[in-house]
Order: C-alpha cells, then structure tokens, then sequence
C-alpha cells in the first residue's frame, strides 16, 4: 500500500524537476546570443572555423571563431548563436575587414553585431 502512494509521489516530483531544469536550460540557450557590447574591434578576417556544438540535449548552438587581424596583433573572435528552425547564418569572407561590437571573456572577444567596413583608399594629391 506504501509503495502504491509513494511511488508515484516519486515519479511526479522528477517529472516536475526536470522539467523546471529543462526551461531553466532553454532560457541560458537563447541567451547565449545577448551578449553586452561593451567594446569595438576593427580588423581584417584572417581564418573562420564554423561548428555545431551541443549547449544541452536536444538543443545546440552554432559557434564561428574567426582570427581578427587588427593593427596591433592577432585576436580570436566568437559568434555564438543558437540553433533554431529559422536561424540565419551569417557569412564571412577570408580578406574582409570588419568591425565587431562584444566584449572581452578572457583571451577571446565574444560578439553579436557586426559591419562589414568599406576600406578608405588614400591617393596623393596630383596622382591620376
């Protein structure tokens, strides 16, 4: 008679906290991509490495790491964003200068926003 009501108790309550840790995961998920633009990079885009990885079971993000040359040195750059049905990829070119708006988490500049940056050419006056 115990285990009749007991067991069941015991089923309900891991019911209940998995799913609270479920919504919990799912709203770290589509946070990922906020990040606080504390900081602007302008650089030239030197490599791209582009992955799926897993964020929790069923739900994944999609990570480019791209080598920012900028004036000064080498910097590793990071856009996450989390995978959905309508999810847009962006794209970067090797060569393309870019500015990118993040902010600094360690070694790496993590970034949501960016613009592609037209590069200004200099001529001397008299030169046609």
């Amino acid at each position: 008679m115990v285990t009749a009501i007991v067991i069941p108790i015991i089923c309900l309550y891991f019911f209940w906290l998995t799913s609270k840790e479920i919504k919990e995961q799912d709203v770290l998920w589509l946070k990922t991509c906020q990040i606080r633009q504390e900081a602007i990079l302008t650089g030239a885009v030197k490599s791209i490495v582009e992955e799926k990885q897993r964020f929790y079971y069923n739900r994944y993000i999609f990570v480019i790491t791209i080598k920012l040359q900028t004036p000064t040195k080498l910097i590793t750059t990071k856009k996450i964003t989390p995978i959905k049905k309508n999810m847009d990829k962006d794209s970067f070119s090797i060569g393309d200068v870019i500015r990118i708006y993040g902010k600094w988490e360690g070694s790496t500049f993590l970034f949501n926003h960016y613009e592609v940056v037209t590069p200004v050419i200099v001529t001397k006056k008299g030169d046609n």
